[in-house]
């Protein structure tokens, strides 16, 4: 798993039902103390999609967005598994 991938699970379950694609942008540029492009924010989400790690649904549109939908992201067991054994291998 990439460092960018762990950071993005850590975010979640600290973002919890507030992570979307600008929060979780924050997030990472903070913990990697880059700035990290919304690009690699979604193409990492949708890996870790991918492996079942995360899940993710769309909210309501919005005026200010011009009616799109916000999508949110979800930490799931498997997710949170991958993000305890990452924290225990970096412990030994």
């Amino acid at each position: 798993m990439s460092d960018l991938e762990l950071m993005a699970l850590g975010a979640l379950a600290s973002l919890g039902a507030n992570a979307y694609g600008v929060t979780m942008r924050r997030e990472l540029s903070a913990r990697t103390g880059r700035d990290v492009s919304i690009g690699e924010v979604y193409v990492t989400m949708e890996r870790l999609e991918k492996r079942g790690l995360i899940s993710s649904r769309d909210g309501e549109g919005t005026p200010e967005r011009g009616g799109r939908p916000k999508r949110f992201f979800k930490i799931e067991p498997p997710g949170i598994e991958a993000l305890q054994y990452e924290d225990y291998q970096g412990s030994l």
